[in-house]
């Protein structure tokens, strides 16, 4: 539980709710962004990027040990005679990518004290990893929740997949009950809608994460590209001056002691933990995490994390 949070504002003030031009005039800075695959790609429709795929009637690319639930057709008899062990050919073809986007808009995501909400940075995160994909023909889709209601998208391409996301992320909540409350509960659901070859981006302040949240890292993981972007306010990793202060959850009122040493400490100490845990769990799923803060622009730290990605590999942590 996210000890800040609060209840949007009309649109009309700025950094409280992202609004559908800003997103869509994000296009530009998108362009700026490297999303070009870092490992391999196993889609399944014509696009733009060279991918090794299973298949016949393609350029021979390489051979690799056989796994469960390679085609048999594509057994490679000469590697399998001489290295003793079953191989399989890959071969290359051009090829798009679907790309997901699992956007948090829960409440603990409604809070900031500098510049904008964190659930803003979100929606403009997935705005510009959206366009970036767009821009390079892949099929873009996802999942945008809060406690209320979620909006689901399959990947298409030139944007239908998108424009109807960014929507989603302009509305406030709303009363009903067809959300999610949990990062958790969210991606349990899109496992079991992600296919292999895809890029899949996480947005959230991850305040939920503990180390067995490892499961639906991993079935995200298995087989695609997985970005987890890091979203916090600066209050949340230094404690404000000593003093009360009022919070809420949304739904409760309380007030939060940090007038002793030992309370603050301990305040730091859990922004600290999760932070720790995501690392742990990034570099156990191979997945590369990036972090955002309410004070920074978000095109260019975007662009800084996804060039540490570059260097990295398949793995890594950009800030």
């Amino acid at each position: 539980m996210s000890f800040l949070a609060s209840t949007p504002a009309p649109e009309t003030q700025p950094g409280i709710r992202a609004g559908l031009t800003e997103l869509i005039a994000l296009r530009e800075q998108a362009r700026r962004l490297d999303l070009a695959p870092r490992g391999r790609v196993l889609a399944t429709r014509s696009g733009g990027h060279l991918s090794r795929f299973r298949g016949r009637g393609m350029e021979f690319d390489e051979s690799r040990v056989y796994q469960p639930g390679d085609d048999p057709r594509n057994m490679d008899w000469r590697v399998t005679a001489r290295a003793g062990t079953p191989h399989v050919k890959l071969f290359r073809e051009e090829r798009e990518r679907p790309v997901w986007l699992l956007v948090d808009q829960g409440p603990a995501m409604r809070f900031g004290t500098r510049v904008a909400f964190k659930s803003v940075l979100a929606a403009r995160a997935a705005a510009l990893l959206g366009w970036a994909a767009v821009d390079r023909a892949d099929r873009v889709g996802g999942l945008v929740f809060d406690e209320s209601r979620h909006l689901e998208r399959r990947p298409a391409a030139r944007g239908s997949g998108l424009l109807p996301l960014l929507e989603r992320l302009t509305e406030p909540p709303t009363a009903g009950d067809r959300g999610y409350d949990s990062l958790e509960v969210a991606a349990g659901h899109l496992v079991r809608l992600v296919r292999p070859g895809s890029l899949v981006a996480v947005i959230s302040d991850f305040a939920g994460v503990h180390p067995q949240s490892g499961r639906w890292l991993a079935q995200l993981a298995a087989g695609s590209e997985l970005l987890l972007i890091m979203v916090h306010d600066p209050m949340e990793a230094a404690a404000p001056p000593p003093g009360l202060y009022p919070v809420t959850d949304g739904r409760r009122r309380g007030v939060l002691d940090l007038t002793g040493m030992r309370s603050r400490a301990s305040y730091e100490q859990r922004y600290a933990a999760r932070t720790q845990t995501l690392e742990l769990l990034a570099r156990r799923h191979r997945a590369h995490l990036l972090h955002l803060v309410t004070d920074e622009p978000v095109g260019p730290a975007l662009a800084r994390g996804l060039r540490a990605r570059a260097g990295n590999g398949a793995a890594g942590v950009g800030r």
